[in-house]
């Protein structure tokens, strides 16, 4: 599945922080430097699905704040599931 996300760097904590259209906002405690934030997001994304790291890969956004990010192996359904618990 794909999960577009607005990465928002430097942020106190890391934490998905609801929807804006049809993109995730996800808040960042790591600069945007050297692909720092990049690697941060992947990252903290396998860990906050319970994936592996191997499994989740970003296919576009590499040097923008709207990134997509691909995840194998996860259900739509689960993901989706997962996402909502953020929005509580």
């Amino acid at each position: 599945m794909r999960l577009k996300v607005r990465v928002i760097p430097n942020a106190k904590k890391s934490e998905f922080s609801g929807e804006r259209g049809e993109e995730w906002v996800l808040r960042l405690n790591a600069p945007p430097v050297d692909g720092k934030a990049n690697k941060a997001a992947l990252e903290f994304i396998a860990e906050y699905l319970n994936a592996p790291r191997s499994a989740v890969s970003l296919v576009a956004g590499e040097k923008s704040r709207h990134k997509i990010f691909e995840i194998v192996g996860l259900k739509n359904s689960d993901v989706a599931r997962k996402l909502a618990e953020s929005r509580r």
